[in-house]
């Protein structure tokens, strides 16, 4: 069989009854968001929050407010664009509704770039609180180049406010872009407060409904997961809060495994290869012993 043939009969088998046989792989005829231009995106926002350390121009105080202003239009018209493909993804299709979308992502992307001071400064607690964390840490520059943490909490914290603002698909794929280069993987619905700090990084997992606090300190490999899910009558997981609820002050070392829906008191240190799944007092110390027992700070074990 020829070349030709084999592509004839193999399209045929493709597509061939396609809706019918599978019905979990929909046929779209509208353009979806680029992970190619969405990278471009996330790297224009760190030319804004960090001038001068990306970017393709220098910047000193004097050519600032152009330098942000430049970055900050080519921002808007990039995810102007982004932002019209994932509504379009979502929508009913309805021509009369065509307008309504221009309308409402152009909304949605000035918004956006309402939020990015607040954003800035979050980023900037984060760096300190690395900095504060991890002796090793010689300044603030190799923290903002080096750290995988950092490269992960700026894609978490863009795809974030995009998520509060409503718009579908993008804060994933965002979110799913930082996972694969540093191994970090944040859910962009989970809620963070300031000064948050992932030492190495590796194999970080925070989950979708996960409430953290602030001056939080993880380490390589800890899991904030499910236990278990809520089903539906079909036997589909639910969408309930299942996640951890992180205190402020709270360090948990590396390995450890935070499941479901508990809370950690604040000021508490949880040693490393923990398995948690109930919730822990304020100023506790939970350690690993050779029994595999898990001690409070009163001496109780449990």
């Amino acid at each position: 069989m020829d070349l030709f043939q084999t592509i004839q009969k193999n399209v045929s088998l493709l597509t061939e009854n396609h809706s019918k046989a599978y019905p979990h792989i929909p046929l779209y005829d509208k353009q979806l968001p680029s992970i190619a231009s969405l990278n471009v995106i996330v790297d224009t926002v760190r030319a804004i929050l960090f001038p001068g350390y990306f970017g393709n121009t220098l910047v000193n105080l004097n050519s600032l407010e152009y330098h942000t202003g430049v970055y900050l239009e080519k921002l808007y018209n990039l995810l102007y664009q982004q932002v019209l493909c994932a509504l379009n993804f979502k929508s009913d299709g309805e021509d009369n509704a065509e307008v309504a979308l221009h309308q409402k992502a152009k909304t949605l992307c000035c918004g956006f770039i309402d939020k990015l001071p607040r954003v800035k400064y979050l980023l900037s607690t984060d760096i300190k609180a690395m900095m504060i964390g991890d002796p090793a840490a010689k300044s603030d520059t190799e923290v903002i180049f080096c750290y995988p943490a950092i490269r992960a909490l700026v894609n978490y914290r863009i795809a974030h406010e995009l998520l509060k603002l409503g718009i579908p698909l993008i804060p994933r794929i965002i979110s799913e872009i930082a996972h694969s280069e540093t191994g970090i993987d944040i859910h962009p619905q989970a809620q963070i407060g300031e000064y948050f700090s992932i030492d190495h990084g590796t194999g970080v997992v925070i989950g979708q409904t996960s409430i953290i606090g602030n001056h939080v300190q993880l380490y390589q490999g800890v899991t904030l997961g499910a236990k278990n899910f809520t089903l539906d009558d079909n036997g589909l997981p639910i969408d309930v809060p299942r996640h951890p609820i992180i205190e402020d002050d709270v360090t948990i070392y590396s390995n450890s495994s935070i499941l479901g829906r508990i809370t950690i008191g604040k000021g508490t240190v949880i040693g490393g290869n923990v398995w948690l799944t109930n919730s822990v007092p304020p100023n506790s110390r939970i350690l690993q012993t050779r029994a595999t027992q898990m001690v409070f700070s009163d001496g109780l074990g449990i």
